[in-house]
C-alpha cells in the first residue's frame, strides 16, 4: 500500500500556483499516475522535501476508499469526489479496459459536472475513454497510445483518436497517451503555472533527458527497428491506425504522398511483400491477438479487424493459420509461431 504525501498544514491557507485533482479509476495504471504526481511533487517544494507548497494534489475515488492499481498496489489516502471547482485540472487515470461498473459511472457523472463548471479535464492513458463516455469530447481530437488506438477507434467512431504524439492540448481538454509521457504532460503544466525552471528541476531529478513536447512521436512497435525506409515507416503507421477500416493501395499512397507504383516497389524491397498483403497480415495478426487475449465475440473481432462479415474473417483466418477462429481460441497451441503483442511485427510465416 502506497501512502501519499500529506500536505503541509502550515501552508494550507496560501493558494498554490497549481492545484490538481486525480480521479483514479479501478485498476488504473500505476506508471502514468506516478510519473504525473511525482513531477508535481518535485516542483512543489525545494529539493526533495515533498511539501505541497507551489503545487497541491488530492487523490479521489468514487467512495473515498483506497485506489487499487492494475499491478495490485493501492494508493491511500483517497477521498470521495469533492467540488471540482477547487482544482485547476482534473486528471482521470484509466487502466485495464473492462465493462463500466459503479465506480466508472460515478466518475463519468463527476466529469460531466466538472465540465459544466468549466474545469479543465485531463485524460491519461485509457482515462481518455472516460472523457468520451462522459460526452465531453464531441468534435475534438484525443491522444491515445498506439496500443489502444484500434480499440478506441472501433468503439467510438465519432471521435478522432491520434496516436502519433505524446499528448494533445485542446484548451480545456488535454489528453495523454500514458506511460512515461504523463511526466512530460505534467512538466508542461508545471512550466505553464510555475515556470520552466521548476519543470526542468522535476524532470532532472526523475532522470528524464529533458522535456518532450506534445507533438513528439510515440515510440513505435518493434517493426520500426527493422525498417529504414521512411516512406514505408509512414505507411505502416497509417495502416496501424486503420485496422478496422482498411485502405486501398491508392488511398494509402495518397496519404503518404507517394504514387501507387513507388509505394509497392518500396514495400517489396523492404519487407518482401506489397502493402495490400502487409495490411491483410497486420489485420489478421490483430485478430489473432484479440482471440487469445480478449473475450470479444468472433463477430466483433472480425469487425474490429475490418472484415465485411464473420464468414469473410473466418475464411482468411483459416487460410492463414490452418484453423477456424473458434478452434484457435480454444487451442492457442495450434499456432506454432510466437504471438506478438499486438500492432505488430510483420510475421513472414503467414501464408
Amino acid at each position: 500500500m502506497v501512502q501519499a504525501p500529506i500536505a503541509d498544514t502550515a501552508q494550507s491557507s496560501s493558494a498554490p500556483a497549481l492545484s490538481v485533482g486525480f480521479v483514479l479509476l479501478p485498476r488504473f495504471t500505476l506508471l502514468p499516475f506516478a510519473a504525473f504526481v511525482d513531477c508535481l511533487r518535485l516542483a512543489a517544494d525545494e529539493g526533495d522535501r515533498s511539501r505541497q507548497l507551489h503545487c497541491r494534489w488530492r487523490f479521489m475515488t468514487h467512495d473515498g476508499n483506497a485506489a487499487l492499481s492494475s499491478c495490485g498496489a493501492e494508493i491511500t489516502p483517497c477521498e470521495p469526489f469533492v467540488d471540482p471547482g477547487e482544482f485547476d485540472y482534473l486528471v482521470v487515470i484509466g487502466g485495464v479496459l473492462h465493462d463500466p461498473g459503479v465506480a466508472d459511472r460515478a466518475a463519468i457523472d463527476y466529469l460531466r459536472m466538472a465540465a459544466s463548471k468549466g474545469v479543465t479535464l485531463v485524460g491519461v492513458c485509457t482515462g481518455v475513454l472516460s472523457l468520451i463516455q462522459a460526452g465531453v469530447m464531441q468534435g475534438r481530437r484525443c491522444c491515445i497510445s498506439w496500443y489502444h488506438h484500434g480499440d478506441l477507434a472501433s468503439r467510438f467512431r465519432d471521435i478522432e483518436p491520434v496516436a502519433d504524439r505524446l499528448y494533445l492540448d485542446d484548451g480545456d481538454r488535454l489528453t495523454c497517451a500514458g506511460g512515461s509521457a504523463a511526466a512530460d504532460l505534467a512538466a508542461y503544466l508545471v512550466e505553464r503555472h510555475l515556470g520552466r525552471a521548476w519543470a526542468r528541476k522535476s524532470l532532472a531529478i526523475m532522470l528524464y533527458d529533458g522535456h518532450r513536447a506534445g507533438e513528439h512521436g510515440q515510440p513505435q512497435p518493434v517493426v520500426f527497428d527493422r525498417i529504414s525506409d521512411r516512406l514505408v515507416r509512414r505507411a505502416i503507421r497509417v495502416l496501424e491506425q486503420q485496422l478496422g477500416e482498411p485502405l486501398s493501395v491508392d488511398q494509402l499512397a495518397s496519404r503518404v504522398g507517394s504514387s501507387r507504383r513507388a509505394l509497392e516497389r518500396r514495400f517489396r524491397a523492404t519487407l518482401g511483400v506489397g502493402p495490400q498483403r502487409f495490411q491483410r497480415d497486420l489485420r489478421l495478426r490483430y485478430g489473432l491477438w484479440l482471440l487469445h487475449y480478449t473475450e470479444r465475440s468472433i463477430t466483433e473481432i472480425g469487425e474490429a479487424c475490418g472484415f465485411a462479415d464473420t464468414a469473410h474473417f473466418s475464411r482468411h483466418v483459416r487460410a492463414s493459420f490452418g484453423a477456424s477462429p473458434s478452434q484457435l481460441r480454444r487451442d492457442p497451441e495450434l499456432v506454432q509461431d510466437r504471438l506478438v503483442d499486438p500492432y505488430f511485427l510483420y510475421v513472414g510465416s503467414i501464408t
